[in-house]
């Protein structure tokens, strides 16, 4: 099944996924180095701005995501890509209230911001598992050897 969010055929949301899930893993590790080392600075605003960075490619990711979402119809994939949703929008939820404790820079919000970046990114583990669960075993985003006729048909 193709999907309408694509450029010549190969999906754009999951181009775009690769750079908030990196952005967001590479962050708690700025974080670990943070805590593990002399606690410099430099690693807190790193981990800061890899969380800003991972919102802003989320919320790009997210416009075609949902592009692809209103196109399904079969009701079980759907209820799968409805939660994989729900738990994206959980994790960015998360990083966002993050981010704004790490900005405000309160005293007790140091092991907060870590604690956080943790449950965020095992949400966004389970929402990567369904993610591949649409592409694998529904086929969302997948041709067809039917559609890779077409796709001959019409470069021809």
């Amino acid at each position: 099944m193709n999907t309408p969010a694509s450029v010549r055929d190969h999906p754009v949301h999951p181009m775009l996924i690769v750079f908030p899930i990196a952005l967001w893993i590479f962050s708690l590790v700025c974080d670990v180095i943070y805590y593990a080392g002399p606690h410099n600075a430099f690693w807190k605003a790193v981990a800061f701005y890899s969380i800003a960075g991972g919102i802003i490619g989320a919320l790009l990711a997210a416009i075609p995501g949902f592009i692809d979402y209103l196109s399904l119809r079969d009701r079980g994939v759907k209820k799968v890509a409805t939660t994989h949703m729900v738990l994206n929008l959980i994790v960015v939820a998360l990083f966002l209230f993050n981010l704004g404790i790490r900005y405000n820079a309160m005293p007790s919000s140091d092991m907060l911001g870590l604690a956080l970046s943790i449950v965020a990114i095992a949400v966004m583990f389970v929402s990567g598992w369904l993610g591949g669960s649409l592409v694998y075993e529904y086929r969302v985003g997948v041709s067809t050897p039917r559609d890779a006729r077409e796709i001959e048909r019409r470069a021809a």
